[in-house]
C-alpha cells in the first residue's frame, strides 16, 4: 500500500501505475506470480524426492526433468501461434492453471516406492503443458499495447512477478513441508529409523504438492475473474496506438 501511494505521487515512478491498472495486464502479473510460486514445488521438492529418496544423481535428475521442458516449449508455441489469436488469453490461462493443479495433485500420490514412469512422468507432462499455456499467454498479455517508453518497465514487472512469486512460494511451501515432516515423525511415536524418515520426507513433499495444487486452483479463479473474454483482451491500448504508429 505504501509503495502504491509513493508511486502514484512520484513524478518519475519506478512502476507507473498505468502499467498494472489495465485489467488484462494485472491478471497477467498475478498469474505469473502465482504460477511461479506453485511451480517451485516441482523443482525443489521433486529434486529432493529423486535425489534423496530415489538415489538419482544430479545429471540423472536433470534428464528426468527434460519432458517438462519439452512440454513447456511445445505448449507455448502452440498457444502463442494458434490458440491465443483465436480464443484470447482467458481460456488458455485458466486451462493452464487447471492442468498445473492436476499435475500437482498427481504428485501427491507419490510413495517411497513410486517409479518415475508411472509416478512422476505423467505429472511432468501435465505441468509442462499447463505452464506453457500460462507463461506464454501471461507474458504476451503483460506487454501487449504498452507505450514504447513503458515497454522496459512492463517486461521488468513480468520478471519481478515471477521472482517474487517464486521466492514467496519457496518460503511458504518449504515451511509447510518441514512442518508436515516433523508432524509425521512425531505422530509415529517410534524411534526415527531410516525408513520412517524416508516416509516422513515423502509426506512432507506430497503435502507441499497439495498446497501447490491449491495455488494453481486459486490462479485459475483469478485468471477467470480478471481476464476479459474472447479476443477483446488482445486489443492495443488507445494510449499506446499513436506512439506505436509513430
Amino acid at each position: 500500500m505504501v509503495f502504491v501511494v509513493i508511486q502514484s505521487r512520484s513524478r518519475n515512478p519506478l512502476l507507473p501505475l498505468r502499467i498494472v491498472s489495465d485489467r488484462n495486464r494485472g491478471a497477467s502479473f498475478l498469474s505469473i506470480g502465482i504460477a511461479g510460486a506453485a511451480v517451485f514445488a516441482v523443482f525443489l521438492f521433486l529434486i529432493y524426492y529423486l535425489q534423496q529418496g530415489r538415489g538419482y544423481t544430479p545429471i540423472r535428475t536433470g534428464v528426468a526433468f527434460l519432458p517438462l521442458s519439452a512440454a513447456v516449449m511445445l505448449s507455448a508455441m502452440i498457444a502463442t501461434n494458434k490458440l491465443r489469436p483465436r480464443f484470447g488469453p482467458r481460456p488458455l490461462a485458466v486451462s493452464g492453471m487447471l492442468l498445473g493443479a492436476g499435475g500437482m495433485l498427481y504428485l501427491t500420490r507419490l510413495t517411497v516406492a513410486s517409479s518415475y514412469a508411472t509416478g512422476i512422468l505423467p505429472a511432468l507432462i501435465l505441468l509442462g503443458i499447463g505452464l506453457g499455456l500460462v507463461f506464454s499467454t501471461s507474458i504476451n498479455s503483460a506487454t501487449l499495447g504498452v507505450r514504447p517508453a513503458d515497454a522496459g518497465v512492463a517486461s521488468a514487472t513480468v520478471s519481478a512477478s515471477q521472482q517474487i512469486g517464486g521466492s514467496l512460494g519457496t518460503a511458504l511451501l518449504s515451511t509447510i513441508a518441514a512442518s508436515a515432516l516433523t508432524s509425521y515423525v512425531t505422530s509415529a511415536h517410534a524411534h526415527p529409523t531410516g525408513l520412517l524418515l524416508a516416509h516422513a520426507a515423502v509426506h512432507g513433499d506430497t503435502t507441499a504438492f497439495a498446497w501447490a495444487a491449491a495455488l494453481f486452483a486459486a490462479g485459475a479463479v483469478i485468471a477467470a475473474s480478471l481476464y476479459e473474454r474472447g479476443t477483446k483482451a488482445l486489443r492495443i491500448d488507445a494510449a499506446a496506438a499513436p506512439a506505436t504508429a509513430h
